[in-house]
């Protein structure tokens, strides 16, 4: 006889770069924030960013010369993708279907993000049942990849971190889930994820269901690039 499958007591996942295609929509109000100050910036540089949180974010345009305090350049840059998500929420295709069967099981969701709460908000409208607790960066004194963010998700939800699986695609995400102590999955999207012990690294979210979300909290790691990302 089968054993019932064993879920997680709860999914936490990451907002920009893992649900939503949202890094370009970043990349794009950097851009245009530096060169209104006539400062170089590339997508490299934009990637650079990806997962920090919004004051570090700042002080890195500021650092290269945009003339601005770190609250003004948040204001614009979340006042940009707003806009920008409002008008049309990049889901990720993988992502959505996850977060579908996740819900659709009775699992409950956190929503951890560096981004502040006016555009979580923007996005949680698009899907307002998914998420039982939302945790933005402007509710925690310790960004990512501080494990804080993750720690009051797994709180606010009532549950075990331990007994969590995280979704992430930074390497500050990353870092902040695993140190957290649940379950992480890196997804290789924009960065190459960096091998961990006890991190599981996937291509993309296909494949993966509800049973396999169980199988980690249980111990088991996915590994999809060797040595490499």
């Amino acid at each position: 006889m089968n054993e019932k499958a064993t879920h997680p007591a709860a999914v936490l996942w990451d907002m920009d770069g893992t649900l939503i295609d949202s890094e370009p929509y970043w990349i794009t109000a950097e851009t245009e924030l530096a060169r209104s100050f006539g400062v170089g910036w590339t997508h490299e540089d934009g990637l650079q960013l990806v997962g920090n949180p919004l004051l570090v974010s700042a002080q890195v345009l500021i650092d290269r010369g945009v003339d601005l305090e770190p609250d003004e350049v948040i204001t614009y840059l979340l006042g940009r993708v707003t806009a920008q998500v409002r008008e049309r929420t990049p889901w990720m295709p993988d992502a959505r279907r996850l977060l579908d069967d996740v819900v659709s099981a009775g699992i409950p969701c956190a929503l951890v993000t560096m981004s502040y709460a006016m555009l979580a908000e923007a996005f949680v409208s698009r899907a307002p049942d998914a998420f039982a607790v939302v945790v933005t960066g402007d509710q925690v004194t310790h960004g990512k990849p501080h494990p804080e963010s993750y720690l009051t998700a797994a709180e606010r939800l009532g549950v075990d971190i331990g007994r969590c699986v995280a979704i992430e695609d930074s390497p500050a995400g990353i870092g902040a889930a695993h140190a957290s102590g649940a379950a992480t999955i890196g997804v290789r999207r924009l960065i190459p994820v960096e091998k961990r012990p006890g991190l599981s690294r996937v291509a993309s979210l296909d494949g993966i269901d509800v049973d396999t979300l169980g199988r980690l909290v249980e111990g088991e790691v996915i590994e999809q690039f060797g040595d490499t990302a």
